[in-house]
C-alpha cells in the first residue's frame, strides 16, 4: 500500500505550473490562483522552474488544457529539466493518463499537492487517519495508471485477463478494504470527540470556533488568547490538528476557544469529508471567530472562499465575528478602516503584537452575553463565601453596600441560577 502513495520524501522537485483561464472569470482569478498553487509546492520543498497558462471557454475532457498547448508545455520541460508537472485544478483519471503520455513525466493536480502537504504536516493519530482516508478515496478511481505497463490481455480461452488487470483488481480491493477499515476507526474518533464534548457541555461553557484562510493567523490568535504553545508558522497549513483550550473574558466568563484546519480556494472535497469529525467543532460552535489576513493582496477573495467551505459544511449562517488580523503589515489606518466598513461590527488586531486583542475580548464578551441572566441579588456580609463565589462566576455591573448586606447587579451563566436564588431580588432587562 504504501508504495502506491508517494510521501513528501520521495517527491522531486523541480516542477512546473498548469493554469487555466477561463473566459467567463477576471484574468487574475486564474493568475492568484496560479501563484498560491506556486506557494503550495514550495511549502513541500519544491523549485518551481516555470509556468503556462491556457485560455479557454471549458477545460477539455482528453486533456484538460488541449493536446496542442500540452504538446507545447511538454517542449517547454524538457528545456527546463522539469520532472513534474502541477495542475491548478482537479484532473480526471483519463486527463493524467493522457497528459502523462504527451508530457512524459510525473503529473499531479492540485488535490493530490494539497493531500500530500496535509500528510507531511498531520500529528495525532486522527490526523493521520484523515489524511490516509482522503488519499486513499482520491487514489482509488486512479490506480489503473499504475499499472498501465503490464499486459492486459495474455491470451488463451478461460483467461480473463493479464497480470496488469489481476494486480489492478488486488489493489482495488486492498485499497477499498483501508479505506473501510479506516472509516471504522473514524467512527470511534468520532464518538470520542462527542464523549469529549459532552463533557464540556456539562461545564455550561460556550464553545468559539476559530476559522479562516490557511496561513491567516489562526493558531497564533489561539496562543496570544490561551498561551496554548501551538505551532504557528508562516506556512499554509502549519497545523492541521484542532486544539481546544479555556479562555476567560474581562465578563468573567469562560470559553472554549477550538482552533480548526485552515481553508484555502479549491479545497478538495475529500479533505471536507475526510475532516468533518474535526469540522464538527464549526458546526457545534456558539460563535465562530472568521480569522482574515487583512495584509493579504487577495483578502476579499479568501473570505469568500471561507465563506463557501462554511457552506459546505452547513455552519454558514453561524453568528461570526470577522477578526482582521496582521495589522501590524498594513502600511496605514485606510486599509483597515476600508475592510471595517465593508464589515459591520468586526475588530481589528494584530496576534503578533497584541494591538486590538482588548477589543476583541470585549466583543467576545458582548456577543456571547445573551447565554447570562441579569439578575439582582442581596447578599448578607457574613455570607462572604457567596460574595466570592458570585465574584468569580459572574460579571458585576454595579454594587452597592449596605449596612448589613451588600447589593450586585450582574450577569450569572443560567446553570448557577439556583445557586444564587436564596439571594435573588429581581430580574433585570
Amino acid at each position: 500500500m504504501k508504495a502506491l502513495i508517494e510521501t513528501a520524501a520521495q517527491r522531486t522537485a523541480r516542477v512546473f505550473l498548469v493554469g487555466v483561464e477561463l473566459k467567463s472569470a477576471p484574468a487574475s482569478e486564474a493568475l492568484d490562483s496560479l501563484e498560491e498553487l506556486a506557494e503550495l509546492a514550495t511549502t513541500l520543498g519544491a523549485r518551481v522552474l516555470g509556468r503556462g497558462m491556457q485560455k479557454l471557454d471549458a477545460p477539455t475532457p482528453a486533456t484538460y488544457i488541449g493536446q496542442g498547448k500540452a504538446a507545447e508545455f511538454a517542449a517547454q520541460c524538457d528545456a527546463l529539466g522539469v520532472d513534474t508537472v502541477l495542475f491548478d485544478d482537479e484532473l480526471t483519471p483519463a486527463q493524467t493518463r493522457n497528459l502523462e503520455k504527451i508530457f512524459n513525466r510525473k503529473i499531479l493536480d492540485r488535490t493530490a499537492l494539497i493531500l500530500e502537504i496535509f500528510a507531511m504536516r498531520a500529528r495525532t493519530r486522527e490526523g493521520k487517519l484523515q489524511v490516509e482516508l482522503a488519499q486513499l478515496e482520491h487514489l482509488l478511481p486512479r490506480l489503473t495508471r499504475y499499472w498501465g505497463h503490464l499486459s492486459r490481455q495474455a491470451g488463451g480461452i478461460g483467461i480473463r485477463g493479464g497480470e496488469g488487470e489481476s494486480q489492478l483488481e488486488a489493489d482495488r480491493r486492498r485499497v477499498q478494504e483501508r479505506i473501510d477499515k479506516i472509516r471504522e476507526e473514524m467512527e470511534i474518533v468520532r464518538r470520542q470527540r462527542q464523549t469529549r464534548r459532552s463533557g464540556r457541555q456539562r461545564s455550561h461553557w460556550p464553545l468559539a470556533s476559530l476559522v479562516g484562510y490557511t496561513n491567516a493567523g489562526k493558531s497564533t490568535l489561539l496562543n496570544t488568547l490561551t498561551h496554548a504553545g501551538v505551532l504557528a508558522e508562516d506556512k499554509l497549513f502549519a497545523t492541521l490538528d484542532p486544539t481546544t483550550r479555556r479562555l476567560r473574558l474581562p465578563t468573567n466568563q469562560n470559553v472554549l476557544l477550538s482552533d480548526t484546519v485552515g481553508f484555502i480556494r479549491k479545497l478538495p472535497h475529500q479533505l471536507v469529508d475526510a475532516f468533518k469529525a474535526t469540522l464538527e467543532e464549526v458546526v457545534m460552535a456558539d460563535l465562530l471567530l472568521h480569522v482574515v489576513d487583512a495584509s493579504h493582496p487577495r483578502v476579499r477573495e479568501q473570505i469568500a472562499a471561507v465563506q463557501q467551505v462554511l457552506e459546505e459544511i452547513a455552519a454558514a449562517d453561524k453568528p461570526t465575528l470577522v477578526v482582521f488580523n496582521k495589522i501590524d503589515r498594513l502600511p496605514g489606518a485606510g486599509e483597515v478602516a476600508a475592510l471595517l466598513a465593508e464589515h459591520p461590527g468586526a475588530v481589528a488586531i494584530s496576534a503578533l503584537t497584541g494591538e486590538g486583542i482588548s477589543e476583541l475580548m470585549e466583543e467576545l464578551g458582548a456577543r456571547l452575553r445573551p447565554v447570562r441572566d441579569y439578575l439582582e441579588l442581596e447578599v448578607p456580609h457574613g455570607e462572604a463565601a457567596v460574595i466570592a463565589r458570585l465574584h468569580a462566576v459572574a460579571q458585576i455591573t454595579e454594587k452597592n453596600f449596605l449596612p448589613n448586606t451588600a447589593r450586585f447587579k450582574a450577569r450569572i451563566p443560567p446553570h448557577l441560577r439556583m445557586e444564587f436564588s436564596p439571594f435573588i431580588v429581581r430580574e433585570l432587562a
